[in-house]
């Protein structure tokens, strides 16, 4: 993936890059708005920067060795759309579901707004089916091919 081309898309990849892949919790308050909420599948939300720290926090327990790579990204206006390929180990308590320690690779669709510099609200839509499937917790429906 080429550099960020604006400073808005350079923010909102600090998210997954310095934070997620490298585990650096304590920017979470240099990064986002007070106020800023993550919009994660199953419907839940984490609502300021205690809250997202604490579940990027649970997530990074759950998969100590994930990364994050951002294969695109696009900017229009205060938005940031990017395309990134999640991978891990399942070796932590996740969502309530013992470790498999199976690995997962799939695609996640994030939407970032910025605010005055600072990341104010994301979306976050992961392939979680393909991930539970990849993690051994999921059977695919039946008639589907497993995933090699």
């Amino acid at each position: 993936m080429a550099e960020p081309t604006t400073e808005n898309e350079r923010i909102a990849r600090r998210v997954p890059e310095d934070v997620a892949t490298d585990g650096n919790l304590d920017l979470v308050g240099d990064l986002f708005t007070e106020d800023a909420v993550e919009h994660a599948p199953f419907g839940q939300e984490a609502r300021g920067t205690e809250e997202i720290r604490e579940s990027l926090g649970q997530w990074l327990e759950a998969f100590p060795d994930f990364s994050a790579t951002v294969e695109d990204a696009i900017t229009e206006g205060d938005t940031v759309a990017m395309r990134l390929t999640l991978r891990g180990t399942h070796e932590g308590d996740f969502m309530g579901m013992e470790p498999t320690n199976e690995s997962f690779e799939i695609q996640n669709m994030v939407f970032t707004r910025i605010e005055d510099g600072k990341v104010a609200e994301r979306w976050l839509h992961p392939d979680t089916l393909g991930m539970l499937h990849q993690l051994g917790i999921i059977s695919p429906p039946g008639g589907m091919p497993a995933q090699p």
